[in-house]
């Protein structure tokens, strides 16, 4: 079953976030990742949404995933995101 990384984020720092963002796609290549939806316009069509960015990423399950995200090259590169943004990261089992 497929799982999806879906992170919102406000960037406070865009250099330190652009120094993540060009390092981070090999990490997600290496566990059979790819960007469903990376920034980009969206509009609220219910609730509030208190964030400026989407991102949404497919892997190939959720071992795949959890494997990308504790990896040491995505956890090398990590705090870059941290740092640079405020933001709230789910992961969640596709339908099967």
């Amino acid at each position: 079953m497929k799982a999806y990384c879906i992170v919102y984020e406000h960037i406070d720092d865009p250099e330190m976030f652009e120094t993540y963002r060009r390092q981070v796609m090999p990490t997600i290549e290496a566990h059979g990742g790819r960007f469903l939806v990376r920034g980009g316009t969206f509009t609220v069509l219910e609730g509030e949404m208190p964030f400026e960015r989407i991102a949404m990423l497919e892997f190939p399950s959720r071992k795949a995933a959890e494997d990308w995200y504790n990896s040491p090259d995505y956890q090398r590169i990590l705090p870059h995101r941290l740092n640079a943004t405020r933001c709230q990261f789910i992961l969640a089992d596709g339908v099967s």
